[in-house]
């Protein structure tokens, strides 16, 4: 009861707020958007849209998996127009689960990359995130070190960090491999990873980072963006010098992931759902969005000094639709693995 009145109250409260232009004696036109993505900063970019266009944004935020599942419960009685949902495996599950629609835009067909949206029209991506390696040079080689598939090097027994396999940005990176290498390279892959690990597996990318810097282990894999919050300062001044003691290795070619979104499949609001879409997606929206997340916009990259300093990355061949497809399978061969 308490979480649903947080989501009412939420809504609520966005709908007031960003209520712009509506010209006297008409209807209020408005778009409810059920996001997945946790950034405060997101709503300077719907307060922009509501000015510009004079729909009003109702927003419900909560964790993917749970909107998925809040999604399955309400059916055609869902009030989501738009579903904004952050990897490859949460937005085409959702599409598989049958709850998005495809719809018709050019402008989101010339603004999102053919490989970052789904050939049938129903998700397009709004940003790209680097899966990276971080590494303690005072525990490994960094030089050694070029690659996931580097992580399975026996000389790194006892040093590898990893996020437990309920991530979804494993997920994908499992799959990528997949998609690339075939099932019985990235089994042997996982294997020989899996024996180098020293803890057990962490709850989320930013506790990686924070033992590699304590060397309580030597390199892990995350997110590109949650080492430049850190060293920006955002998790507070400890975590700032955390990220100071670890390097950044992207590898070449990296696998990318995405944040999403996606046309409810009973929106109300369909219209104006595209119509956010569209500004999401737009090279001014999507660097809206990205950049104070450090994560990067559709077509460039994030301009911020700490990011730039990652230096550039490479995408490889393997499109989005293509981490969702093989999903299942990187999911079963971490758990043959031992990726608990």
């Amino acid at each position: 009861m308490k979480k649903l009145k947080k989501f009412f109250y939420s809504a609520l409260s966005f709908s007031i707020l960003f209520n712009f232009n509506i010209p006297a004696n008409s209807t209020p036109k408005e778009v409810k958007v059920y996001s997945g993505r946790h950034y405060n900063t997101d709503r300077i970019v719907f307060k922009r849209f509501a000015e510009e266009t004079g729909i009003k944004v109702r927003l419900i935020e909560a964790a993917g998996i749970s909107l998925i599942e809040r999604l399955k419960r309400e059916g055609e009685n869902s009030q989501a127009d738009v579903i904004l949902l952050v990897d490859a495996a949460r937005i085409t599950n959702a599409a598989k689960a049958n709850l998005l629609q495809p719809i018709e835009s050019s402008s989101l067909r010339k603004d999102v990359p053919k490989d970052l949206r789904d050939s049938g029209n129903q998700w397009f991506a709004l940003t790209r995130r680097v899966r990276v390696l971080v590494a303690n040079p005072k525990v490994v080689d960094i030089n050694k070190i070029k690659d996931y598939t580097d992580l399975a090097d026996p000389s790194l027994k006892g040093k590898v960090c990893l996020r437990n396999r309920k991530s979804p940005y494993n997920q994908s990176l499992v799959a990528n491999q997949i998609a690339n290498k075939g099932d019985e390279v990235t089994s042997k892959w996982l294997n020989g990873m899996i024996s180098n690990v020293s803890q057990p597996f962490f709850p989320g990318d930013i506790a990686i980072v924070r033992a590699v810097a304590k060397k309580k282990c030597g390199v892990g894999i995350v997110n590109h963006y949650y080492v430049a919050r850190m060293l920006a300062g955002v998790n507070g001044r400890r975590d700032s010098l955390y990220a100071r003691r670890v390097n950044v290795l992207t590898p070449n070619p990296a696998h990318v992931n995405i944040s999403a979104g996606g046309v409810a499949k009973y929106a109300r609001n369909k219209s104006e759902a595209i119509k956010l879409l569209e500004f999401l997606a737009s090279p001014k929206g999507s660097k809206g969005i990205a950049a104070p997340t450090f994560e990067h916009p559709l077509k460039e990259v994030n301009q911020n000094p700490i990011v730039q300093n990652f230096g550039g990355f490479t995408p490889d061949s393997v499109t989005v639709e293509q981490l969702g497809d093989f999903n299942s399978k990187a999911i079963k061969l971490m758990k043959s693995a031992g990726w608990d």
